[in-house]
């Protein structure tokens, strides 16, 4: 894990073809605290989960220098678990679900960062806006007070054509720079996985979520 991570905290400390940093999010699917500890003392400055009941289960002993985020699909009764917990949610993907997190946030007079889902690929497994309609519900979730929108999620499809997988990128960063224009606080594209890292920060990607290429093959028996 340590020489792992060292090499890609030393291949992204460039940043990206448009010369930004890139953060380094560590997916930590059931990964142990003490190995995600130890990622930390080496560099890791963001952790992630994608469950909310291994959320609850290990932030309470997670270093905390780190910040936590959380990366996989949230159902709209889990949103009070998170909220006020996590520094950002990667995965606001409908208007529905913004609007929960906003209910939740106003309870405890907190505001939270949250990026918003897109389905780049089209793909009917995944979940996301469509990018058609990006923009329009992008500016519906700017609309809400407890909900800071600080820029956009994706997943890109499995598969072996960069040319696509770069032309999915690059379509997402366009997305994020008229986001901007419009909204000064988004700034985030966290878009690039252990495959397909490399394709992602070389077209636009400023975040990228790496588990196993960090951590080794995921071992599920692990509870």
């Amino acid at each position: 894990m340590q020489n792992n991570l060292l090499d890609i905290l030393t291949k992204i400390s460039k940043g990206n073809n448009l010369g930004e940093k890139i953060t380094l999010v560590g997916a930590t699917k059931t990964v142990p605290v003490e190995i995600i500890n130890e990622a930390v003392k080496l560099g890791l400055e963001v952790v992630a989960e994608n469950r909310v009941q291994e959320f609850r289960e290990k932030t309470e002993f997670i270093d905390k220098s780190a910040r936590q985020h959380f990366i996989g699909h949230l159902q709209t009764n889990k949103v009070k678990y998170l909220v006020g917990k996590v520094d950002l949610i990667h995965s606001v993907d409908s208007f529905h679900l913004a609007i929960e997190i906003d209910k939740q946030a106003k309870k405890i007079n907190a505001v939270q960062d949250v990026l918003m889902e897109v389905n780049i690929g089209g793909e009917l497994s995944k979940s996301g806006i469509n990018p058609d309609n990006a923009i329009e519900t992008a500016k519906e979730i700017l609309s809400l007070n407890n909900v800071n929108l600080v820029g956009l999620m994706a997943m890109l499809p499995k598969s072996d054509d960069k040319e696509y997988l770069a032309k999915l990128t690059i379509k997402m960063r366009s997305l994020l720079d008229r986001l901007k224009l419009i909204n000064e606080n988004i700034k985030f594209l966290s878009m690039g996985m252990s495959g397909d890292y490399e394709i992602a920060i070389s077209n636009g990607s400023n975040m990228i979520r790496l588990g196993s290429i960090l951590f080794g093959k995921r071992n599920y028996e692990v509870k």
